[in-house]
């Protein structure tokens, strides 16, 4: 699998040309942040309508998929619930990132934008976040290239972490 980055900004996810987008979300935090905040914009409110009418929760393992285009440049849009954001920790970590594997495997989707678990808010730290990423994801040979979102600082602060990553024998 081939890390890329992608700043948290609406044209750069216009640029990226891939098929499918993932973010996350809590159950307990409204409005939503990060990505989400961002895709929900791009929806004119559709997320947050769909959270306030109680069709999705953000509870930790749901998946919603959601139609993207014409509102952003990605057919799918996979929203993924991490549960409470208290009791979010590297096994809720892990059990988001395996239904986010599982999922892109089933629709055979390579190539995805891809906001860790946690992210978003900082719940985790983004060198942890990667090495469990890497753990938790499998090496599956569909995972062609994801573009990780993070700021320019975390980008550098990754560097090493994705560089050692990508030169470890397969």
């Amino acid at each position: 699998m081939e890390l890329r980055f992608l700043r948290p900004d609406a044209r750069r996810l216009d640029e990226t040309g891939v098929e499918a987008c993932v973010c996350s979300i809590w159950s307990d935090e409204r409005p939503v942040r990060g990505l989400a905040a961002l895709l929900d914009w791009r929806f004119g409110g559709r997320l947050s309508a769909l959270l306030k009418s109680g069709f999705v929760r953000g509870d930790l393992g749901e998946v919603l998929l959601v139609p993207g285009k014409p509102h952003v440049p990605f057919e799918k849009v996979l929203v993924v619930g991490l549960g409470p954001r208290q009791a979010f920790a590297e096994g809720s970590f892990c059990r988001a990132m395996t239904r986010i594997a599982s999922a892109l495997e089933g629709m055979r989707i390579g190539r995805a934008v891809i906001e860790l678990p946690g992210r978003a808010t900082e719940a985790i730290d983004p060198e942890r976040a990667v090495a469990l990423m890497f753990e938790c994801a499998g090496a599956s040979l569909e995972h062609e290239t994801w573009w990780l979102v993070e700021s320019a600082a975390v980008e550098k602060r990754l560097e090493a972490t994705v560089w050692s990553r990508r030169l470890a024998p397969r």
